[in-house]
């Protein structure tokens, strides 16, 4: 117990130094950790083994794909499947065929090519879209796609774990006691619990298959009750509890069937992700996930042998670099074939380049099944610890890469939308923020599309969802679900944009109600004469808010100003609706006679409604006393 704190201690203070560290010098925290691992690991040598401890840390990985499984609905798992089955299963076959192929070349048996072409094939969820997160890139049209592969990978490590132990190429032999010939199947020293131990392939396919089940009704007809019974408690922690005992228990479920336990984790997030109590979870969760996902990356980086990488330096590095290299190359090609552009390509090809952490789980169990040898697997465990090491650094060449293709009048590539809303806010700057966001704190969705990168990826950042894309093209329009929206919002900066994207609106939906901010006054009738039916001038209600003040600093009583400000507000509403009518876009105006007269007409009735109305109060509030 005192060595495991200790070991503990080690890793939280080594991490508490060298993240904000790596953070400020803009490397991102999972170099931090991984540097950090390589420091207090191989570096001082004050951690002997981190092999207990990650099996501990791995749990980040687990509740991380809980909390990505509660951002997506199952009707949107359901629109990835082409990208699954597609890119995602290309990407395996291509890449494990690939490296079958090298391996072949280089003189290993078929059974080992094939599992150390599996092995490779993989990638790492946790740094990927640890990053992905972190950059603000996880709803690009890169980020899906390459997280579309990294599910796919993940689920298909089930399948793997199937195979492996079928490509053995040694087997130890005993002898009975008769004289016959006994296969000596090695097992693990830490013998687990398991649900499908001893029975027939039927009998697996059908507790695996209840076990899915069980989370899926669980998620389903338990959650609810479950969450109103814990907050009868009036406890916050146990809500924290209850959200560690999903994870954990769902986790132990799926190990007892053989599965993996991220797999049933993201699966019961999914079915979780239209359930009420989604928020509450993610911010249960949240913290532990961040903690445990550094202790992860930590354990890679002290986990390194650097005794075996400084005895053929050349050779593992080498190697390493050829397995980012031929995956990226793969990796591209894909991204061609599957129209992803400029940016996304890059993103995709350079974010799964490396393997990954499913990779250490694959070489140990291949290595008790005598399919690897010890020294190949010694080799494979290098070649996986650096090139998710050099991860990072991968990314850091994207961004480079980002920039450079960011050159003067080059047109970004707009978002792949993938959502539809019944409500579409079209531009999220100062004016659609306070929208959005008082959207989102009621529980409603909103599909947010900007031309402004920097404001997506900021919100992206913040937590909140938004597609880059020019909100007046139709088709973006239309895959943002404008054929069954209830309302649309237009607060673009650009007048002869709002206009435009105004009058599409209502003429390809005349019964959609739109709300549109205007720039001023005459603005205002262009947008009446557009179709709006809701028309907001940008500094109208801020103008009257800070009137009122000055008439409160003038001598009237708080409740005749906020009178003062309401008459005012509905009677310059109605005016302005009747003086659109009047309004001539060809003429300025002082060359509209009509809208002259009538404009200082429904001035004098202002000031007539206003005393009026301060009088009638007056008095009311006189015979009241």
């Amino acid at each position: 117990m005192e060595s495991f704190l200790l070991e503990a201690s080690v890793f939280l203070a080594a991490a508490v130094i060298a993240v904000p560290i790596a953070s400020r010098l803009g490397l991102g925290s999972v170099l931090g950790y991984l540097m950090a691992g390589l420091i207090i690991g191989p570096g001082l040598g004050l951690v002997d083994d981190p092999e207990d401890l990650r099996h501990f840390a791995e749990f980040g990985v687990v509740m991380m794909l809980f909390l990505i499984g509660l951002e997506l609905e199952p009707r949107a798992l359901w629109d990835m499947r082409h990208r699954l089955i597609g890119l995602g299963g290309l990407q395996l076959v291509l890449t494990g065929l690939a490296v079958f192929i090298a391996c072949s070349m280089l003189g290993m048996l078929w059974q080992t090519s094939l599992a150390v072409g599996m092995i490779l094939a993989l990638s790492s969820t946790a740094i990927v879209l640890q990053t992905l997160s972190e950059k603000g890139l996880m709803q690009t049209s890169g980020g899906r796609a390459t997280f579309s592969v990294l599910l796919t990978q993940d689920i298909a490590v089930i399948p793997m774990l199937v195979i492996l132990p079928l490509l053995a190429t040694v087997s130890p032999i005993s002898l009975n006691p008769d004289g016959s010939i006994k296969r000596v199947v090695q097992e693990d020293a830490h013998h687990a619990m398991s649900l499908v131990d001893g029975l027939p392939g039927w009998g697996v396919a059908l507790v695996t298959l209840g076990a899915i089940a069980a989370i899926i009704l669980g998620g389903v007809f338990g959650a609810r009750p479950l969450f109103r019974y814990i907050h009868s408690a009036r406890l916050p922690e146990m809500f924290t509890a209850v959200a560690l005992l999903i994870v954990v228990g769902i986790g132990a479920l799926m190990m007892l069937v053989g599965l993996s336990p991220a797999l049933g984790t993201f699966l019961a997030g999914v079915v979780l992700a239209n359930s009420e109590f989604r928020h509450e979870l993610e911010s249960d969760i949240e913290p532990f996930k961040g903690l445990l996902l550094g202790l992860f990356f930590i354990t890679v980086g002290a986990g390194i042998d650097i005794e075996g990488l400084l005895k053929e330096p050349v050779t593992i590095v080498g190697l390493a670099l050829g397995v980012i290299l031929l995956k990226g190359s793969v990796l591209y090609v894909l991204g061609r074939s599957f129209r992803l552009k400029g940016r996304a390509r890059w993103l995709f090809t350079l974010g799964l380049a490396q393997a990954g952490e499913f990779g250490f789980v694959l070489i140990s169990f291949g290595l008790q099944q005598e399919v690897l040898t010890g020294r190949l697997a010694d080799r494979l465990l290098l070649i996986v610890a650096l090139s998710m090491l050099i991860t990072p650094l991968l990314f850091l060449l994207f961004d480079w890469v980002e920039k450079r293709l960011e050159q003067p009048g080059e047109a970004q590539e707009d978002d792949e939308i993938d959502e539809q809303g019944t409500v579409i806010i079209a531009g999220i700057g100062r004016f659609g923020q306070l929208v959005y966001r008082l959207l989102q704190s009621t529980g409603h969705k909103a599909v947010v599309i900007d031309r402004d990168m920097q404001t997506i990826q900021l919100m992206r950042q913040l937590g909140y969802k938004g597609f880059f894309g020019d909100p007046t093209r139709p088709e973006l329009l239309h895959a943002a679900g404008i054929d069954s929206a209830r309302v649309l919002m237009v607060a673009l900066d650009d007048p002869k944009q709002v206009n435009r994207l105004v009058s599409y609106a209502r003429r390809i939906r005349p019964d959609l109600h739109i709300v549109a901010r205007a720039r001023d006054r005459t603005h205002v009738y262009q947008l009446y004469q557009a179709g709006a039916d809701d028309i907001v001038r940008e500094v109208f209600d801020s103008a009257l808010r800070a009137g009122r003040y000055v008439l409160e600093n003038i001598g009237m009583s708080e409740y005749e100003a906020a009178i003062a400000q309401e008459t005012f507000f509905h009677q310059d509403r109605k005016n302005i609706r009747e003086l659109a009518t009047l309004w001539d876009p060809s003429k300025t105006a002082a060359e509209n006679p009509a809208y002259m007269a009538r404009a200082q007409e429904l001035e004098k009735e202002l000031e007539r409604k206003l005393f009026d109305t301060l009088e009638l109060r007056a008095k009311q509030d006189s015979d009241a006393a």
